[in-house]
């Protein structure tokens, strides 16, 4: 990305820049300086920016948020409300609290829209790997065949009257690390609507909200670089213009494993219980929800190019950016006319 179109500059999977035009004309005091702040939270670098003049106490809030649903859908620390429910499998059904039950059901209903290319139960599998974690390394062959019939959203039971999650085997584990960030950014910008703030960014680890329009003008969106795979942060293969939408990466590149000179990825495979190993180098997902695009990103990552086109295809409201190992890159119907390809890349258009 060249330094001329950057203003602003943040170092995000996904750079956020400012140009172009869009619909609403900004009706706050923009302060060109963002108010901004940034927390290690969730196991990643999370920054709030808010442009909004005299909003910067909301910030604090959004944190709190962040923290507090963060506490809740851990798997890394004991007493969170996904710990209850993986601890109480097979045995009794969990009450959860009401900020937390609504990412359960869009998992579930992720997990059934996709036929299981994104499995809300995973856990039982990436416990075993850890990838992104302590202790990360190889499972042996009969560890995963043990795990493999434990991994199943048919298992899961939700009672939406009592608020109540029940896994139905014992040893059976839900694994929210395809879904937690995106849900917890869409709180976040909750947090910001409700307390004025009509232009921000929201990143939690390259989950990106981009919040109204920039501030750089009125009735300007944001343009927004897609992150070039097998380069460092901010290097991007080609820019989106957006106004309040979510923008969300699953690639390569982020977390794995390396193991006798062999790359495991951290997204799984529910039917053979290994990273995947196809032609994507990453997904990215554009929509107005972000746990849409966090979810939807793992289930079409699992669906590879040919399929994952065709599954996100059949979204008209949110849409896709599939980069390969071969340097192409395909977008759905809706991004044709607008996605920009960088001149200075040497990836190319695939459709």
């Amino acid at each position: 990305m060249k330094k001329a179109l950057i203003w602003g500059t943040m170092t995000i999977a996904l750079l956020a820049i400012l140009s172009g035009c869009a619909k609403k004309p900004q009706k706050h005091t923009m302060v060109k300086n963002p108010y901004e702040k940034t927390e290690m939270v969730m196991g990643t670098v999370c920054t709030l920016s808010i442009y909004d003049k005299g909003k910067k106490s909301v910030i604090d809030k959004g944190f709190k948020e962040i923290h507090h649903m963060d506490d809740e859908s851990t798997l890394t620390r004991g007493g969170s409300q996904l710990d209850k429910i993986n601890a109480n499998a097979g045995i009794k059904p969990v009450k959860v609290p009401a900020d937390f039950y609504p990412m359960v059901q869009k998992a579930l209903d992720v997990s059934e829209n996709s036929e299981g290319s994104f499995d809300m139960a995973i856990g039982a599998v990436t416990n075993l790997w850890k990838i992104g974690l302590p202790g990360a390394r190889v499972p042996k062959q009969s560890e995963i065949d043990a795990a493999l019939p434990l991994v199943d959203y048919h298992d899961v039971q939700l009672n939406d009257k009592n608020r109540t999650v029940y896994l139905t085997k014992k040893g059976m584990r839900l694994d929210f690390g395809g879904i937690a960030k995106g849900y917890i950014a869409d709180q976040v910008k909750k947090v910001f609507k409700e307390n004025g703030v009509t232009s921000g960014i929201i990143n939690l680890g390259g989950n990106i909200i981009v919040m109204g329009n920039s501030p750089e003008g009125h009735n300007k969106p944001w343009q927004v670089g897609i992150q070039n795979p097998v380069k460092p942060r901010g290097d991007a293969v080609g820019t989106i213009k957006e106004s309040d939408m979510s923008i969300v990466t699953a690639g390569t590149y982020e977390q794995y494993l390396m193991s006798h000179g062999h790359k495991y990825i951290y997204l799984f495979d529910a039917k053979t219980g290994y990273p995947y190993e196809n032609n994507l180098a990453s997904v990215t997902i554009v929509s107005k929800k972000s746990i849409d695009g966090d979810a939807l990103s793992n289930a079409a990552f699992d669906k590879g190019l040919k399929d994952g086109l065709a599954y996100m295809n059949k979204k008209p409201k949110i849409q896709a950016i599939f980069i390969t190992n071969d340097k192409k890159i395909y977008v759905t119907d809706g991004l044709k006319t607008k996605f920009k390809l960088d001149k200075h890349t040497n990836y190319k258009m695939g459709n």
